[in-house]
């Protein structure tokens, strides 16, 4: 296609995304930041996150779907429609990933299954992302992230012991099981780059769930005991990884889990007699005196203010965060952490999303076009493909 040429580790590989809302969609943004071309195969309404949420003057474009969306290729098409049949196969044809999350079953009963997407192409990578995966008992039930954190255990970790369940406050199973259908997908494409041809990958929600929860899962597996509940308490139970409020009412998380660190806390904060008390002087001695420790604690962080708290126990080498909102924890941003785009129409034109989440030393990081609007690269995608196909 006449497009600029792309850069990074997947510039020259295709993807026939055929997934919407935001696992799938996830998945195949986090490959175009990495340099891929994704062609985003959508029905004639459109990705129904182009519309999600509550202020209109998004339609088309929301917040949701900007997330997920940035720099891809859309045409619109009724895959029950022959002639639009037939468009999607000659994407299928020339693409290196057929990206898919549909219920297990609707892409067989359209044609475009594993056996006939090969068919189009011998060495494809058909990767699709259901709820509970493509086999098994619970293949059919409908699932969406606030249902699978309620079914994996999700909600059961965060809080208190006898809170209510906790659902995560916002969409991580959606997110958690983009990244891992991404990481399938590049391993699969360096199987076939080793001369191993093409696969099928299966990525249910609620197992990458599960691989995602391994800290809390696999204590269970070990010793066949649950993980108790720990609030704002780190994994590790201990008083001194845990959430203080501070004099100007805001609250530092503290996480004091290594000997060192302890010794280095009691020093800056001018109470070394810990270090000897017997109550504190160990790890299982403060787990042990859990409410005296933290009561101790609590009366020297009120005595300052949450940014001073921060900066202070940070510069000793302590770990210390303030407890930020989602809005004050972007000015924390580091260079190329956020991407830049321009996106015609919009109340503001200039936005910015999260990029990968790491950097390549050398490398500039991704630069992406705005997403596209429905159908908007149909033209060039039906002249595309009516040129003879590249040996």
């Amino acid at each position: 296609m006449n497009s600029p040429p792309a850069t990074g580790p997947l510039s020259g590989i295709r993807i026939a995304d055929f997934s919407h809302v935001m696992a799938g969609p996830y998945a195949s943004h986090l490959l175009r930041m990495m340099g891929a071309e994704v062609i985003k195969i959508e029905p004639k309404g459109g990705d129904g996150f182009r519309n999600y949420g509550a202020d209109r003057r998004y339609d088309g474009m929301s917040p949701a779907f900007i997330a997920a969306n940035a720099g891809k290729k859309s045409i619109a098409l009724d895959l029950k429609d022959e002639a639009d049949l037939a468009i999607a196969r000659g994407v299928i044809a020339r693409s290196d990933v057929l990206l898919e999350n549909f219920r297990p079953g609707v892409m067989a009963r359209l044609g475009l299954g594993y056996e006939a997407a090969c068919d189009l192409r011998s060495d494809l990578i058909y990767c699709s992302v259901s709820g509970y995966g493509q086999e098994g008992p619970h293949r059919d039930w409908p699932a969406i992230d606030n249902i699978v954190q309620a079914t994996s255990g999700m909600m059961m970790l965060s809080g208190d012991e006898g809170d209510p369940p906790v659902r995560v406050g916002f969409p991580i199973v959606d997110t958690l099981t983009g990244q891992t259908a991404a990481m399938a997908i590049l391993g699969a494409l360096m199987q076939r780059e080793r001369g191993g041809g093409g696969s099928k990958l299966d990525v249910s929600m609620f197992d990458a769930s599960l691989a995602f929860m391994t800290s809390a899962l696999t204590p269970f597996l070990v010793t066949g005991k649950p993980m108790s509940r720990m609030g704002n308490t780190g994994y590790s139970g201990l008083p001194t990884a845990s959430l203080f409020t501070t004099r100007d009412g805001r609250q530092i998380s503290l996480g004091v889990v290594q000997p060192p660190q302890f010794a280095a806390l009691a020093r800056e904060l001018g109470h070394e007699e810990w270090l000897t008390d017997e109550a504190f002087a160990t790890p299982d001695a403060r787990r042990a005196n859990f409410d005296a420790m933290h009561a101790a604690l609590s009366a020297v962080f009120a005595t300052g203010d949450a940014a001073d708290w921060e900066q202070r126990l940070s510069n000793a080498g302590i770990p210390c965060g303030m407890v930020r909102r989602v809005d004050e924890a972007g000015a924390l941003a580091g260079e190329g952490a956020l991407v830049d785009l321009e996106i015609p129409g919009l109340p503001q034109q200039s936005v910015q999303i999260p990029g990968p989440g790491y950097r390549v030393a050398g490398q500039a990081g991704p630069v992406l076009a705005a997403p596209p609007r429905l159908d908007s690269d149909r033209a060039e995608i039906l002249a595309w493909l009516a040129q003879e196909p590249v040996a």
